[in-house]
Order: structure tokens, then sequence, then C-alpha cells
């Protein structure tokens, strides 16, 4: 394949959204973007009997291959042709780069038209989780993020996005296992324990067990394509990957309209709020959206949340020396969460992550500590987010950091 350039992006002013993706050429049709019916559809139009469309989807979704010479129970005329017209190759391999003794393993992938996207594959004992992408670049411009600060590129098709939960299976194929870290596991921000994921034997290191859309973008700004994958990961095999919806997570930064969206979708993914700020005088700073759906109005969009799917939101939250880890404003997060009911969220503060050329750091663990106790004390549940790959600039904040 031709080495394409990457396509430059030009950086937004501080404090600007971008929520229309730039119109770019749409990446090939893929088999993940079809429906049931339309792969039996595009198989007779190949020459094939209707049929043969479910053995595409078991190599694809089950034995997690798109290699046209492991599939020996397709006709072997015309077989590499019809694979790959069918699942053309959407995420080329730049590099991969791996931290915590090989537990974490940051890929790093070209697009169909040059367009740089990362994932972060995290392996645990019980567990692996997948952190992906769902577009190039992000247009929400938060100050602390590296991603949102190279811009949006584009949004990635809904294929582009399940193919990293099938290229991540691949490399755990022959994984062996890993040994346990400190913190809360990503794909587990929920606090559920159990219910996440397996809990015994191996499967945690031999696939994707939990999915978590808190890579490059902002999924909900990507809505459908986001869904579509969201779809082909809990439709039952082999039509799909047949995930649990409760082991994936939808993160945002408070897209209000979305978040209601998703709430009448009636799949029960964990929706992680990325807050960051309890005050709308810090937050349209932090998170620029807070300029058009302000902290009460995102807190009410979780809670209704909730009441639709039962399922515990996340508050995702970084903490910054000196900018947002105050003892009154965990007060004021924990007031504003507990007026609005008990047991319907959970708190992940998370070390903030650097990012080349930013002022802020992460807050001291003193800091930490006491902002974490004064939430406690309120009665919601919080624990220490994991940060996996910070070393390779892989964990939450930091991607594109390097490639962009």
């Amino acid at each position: 394949m031709t080495d394409l350039p990457t396509p430059s992006t030009q950086r937004p002013v501080p404090g600007q959204l971008t929520m229309s993706a730039p119109r770019r050429g749409k990446p090939p049709r893929h088999w993940a973007d079809l429906t049931v019916d339309e792969r039996a559809e595009a198989v007779v139009e190949a020459g094939l009997p209707a049929f043969r469309a479910k053995q595409l989807s078991t190599h694809y979704f089950v034995h997690h291959t798109d290699d046209p010479a492991a599939m020996t129970d397709l006709p072997k005329a015309g077989r590499e042709e019809l694979v790959r017209g069918l699942m053309p190759q959407l995420l080329t391999p730049v590099r991969a780069i791996t931290a915590d003794n090989g537990a974490t393993i940051k890929s790093v992938w070209r697009l169909h038209d040059g367009a740089l996207v990362e994932s972060v594959l995290m392996r645990y004992p019980r567990r692996a989780t997948i952190c992906i992408s769902s577009q190039a670049g992000c247009g929400m411009n938060c100050p602390f993020c590296a991603t949102g600060q190279e811009g949006l590129t584009r949004n990635m098709s809904g294929a582009e996005i399940v193919d990293q939960v099938l290229a991540a299976n691949r490399m755990l194929k022959d994984a062996g296992p890993v040994a346990s870290g400190e913190g809360v596991e990503l794909g587990a921000e929920s606090g559920e324990g159990d219910e996440a994921g397996p809990v015994s034997g191996t499967r945690g290191s031999d696939r994707v067990t939990n999915v978590v859309f808190m890579g490059m973008g902002e999924a909900l700004a990507n809505y459908k394509a986001a869904i579509g994958a969201i779809r082909r990961m809990t439709d039952p095999a082999p039509h799909g990957l047949g995930m649990s919806a409760r082991s994936l997570t939808m993160s945002t930064v408070g897209l209000v309209p979305g978040i209601d969206r998703l709430a009448a979708e009636g799949i029960p993914v964990t929706l992680a709020l990325s807050l960051h700020a309890p005050d709308d005088e810090l937050r349209d700073e932090l998170v620029p959206i807070n300029t058009r759906y302000k902290v009460d109005e995102a807190i009410d969009a979780a809670y209704r949340y909730f009441q639709a799917t039962g399922r515990r939101v996340s508050i995702e939250y970084a903490l910054i020396r000196d900018i947002n880890d105050q003892a009154w404003r965990a007060d004021l997060l924990g007031e504003k969460l507990t007026a609005r009911g008990k047991g319907w969220v959970h708190i992940n503060p998370i070390p903030l992550n650097p990012t080349p050329g930013s002022r802020w750091t992460a807050s001291r663990r003193g800091v930490e500590q006491q902002f974490v106790e004064r939430l406690r004390a309120h009665g919601i549940p919080t624990t220490v987010r994991d940060t996996r790959g910070s070393d390779i600039d892989g964990a939450c904040g930091q991607l594109a950091a390097a490639t962009a």
C-alpha cells in the first residue's frame, strides 16, 4: 500500500467548538457496516447463495479474521475477490507501543484517506478493555486534552470503529496472563465489579471483554456511526460480536441531546459523563461544550439516562492541580449529584495525564485524597481511576499527542 500523507487539520482557537465534521471521501463499504439482510444481498450480488453470508460473518465476528486464506469453507474460485470486496482493509497499522510490562498496547492506525487514529488495549487479570476512537481528532477542544487541541479531521465509520475491537482480539489471541494493577480498571468505571465482565478462567486475557468510547473523538457527535458500531458489538454471534451492552461504556463531555437520544435506544450501555468541574464558570473554560449545555443540564441528562436504563452513571473528573481540585468543589459536586437522588452515580477522579506544552499537571496526592474523602462523605461511591499508558501517551487525554 502506498503511504498516504497525514491530512492536516487547522488547530481550533481556544474555546471553539466543531460540531460538524469536515466532509471527506467516505471509507469503503465494509461487512460490519451492513445489516444481516444487506449482507445476504451483497453475497447474492456476488453470485453466491445467501447462506454464504453467515459463513462470512462467522469468520469476521467469531474468528476475528478477514483473511481469505482462512476461509476454506468458501469456494476457492473468486474467494479472494469476494472477501477483499466485502471486507476491505480499514485500519493500516503504523506502529504499536507497549507499556506496563506489556499489559498496555497503544496502536496507531492509518485510515484509507491518511487520517491517523489511536486505540489502547489494556489487559487486566480478569478483563481486556479496548479504548477506541470514534473520530479522527475531536471538535470539543478541551484545553487539557491533546486530541481536542488537534481539532477534528473527520468522523469514523461504524465499521472503522468496530474494526478496532477485532484488531485487539487478534492481538490477544496468543497473549498470556497479566499481573494485577492499581486503581479501578478501565471498563469497570461504574463500580459494578463482576457485572461488567468475566471474573474467572482466562477469558479476560484472550479476547476483548469491555469496550470504552474514550479514545479520540466525541462519539455522540458521530451518533449514527457510534450506535451502528454498538449494535454490531452487541448483535448475537455470528451476526455480531455477541458482547453484553453492560460491558460497553459511552463517554461524553455532555452533549445533552445525544445523551437523551442514547437513553431512548434501549441499549443499556454505561454512560460516562466527563464533567471535570461542578461550576459553570470553570467548566466553561475546561469543557467548552458547557457554553451550550451547562453543568446542571448535563447532570440532569445523565440522571434521566439512569432513570431510563437503570444503569448507574459514571462521572469522570480529571483532577488538575490548583484548578478544579479544591475541597469546596468536591462538596459542590457531591451536593449537585445527591440532590437528584441516591445510588444513581459513581465518580471516577482521574489524576491529570501530562500533554506536551500543557501548563497543567495532576493534583498533589494529599489533595487528591481529600477530594475523594469529601465525595465519599456525601455517600457517593468514588474510586480513583487507573491511569494506564501515561508513559506512552496512551492514557486519558493524551491520544494524538505524538501522532497528529
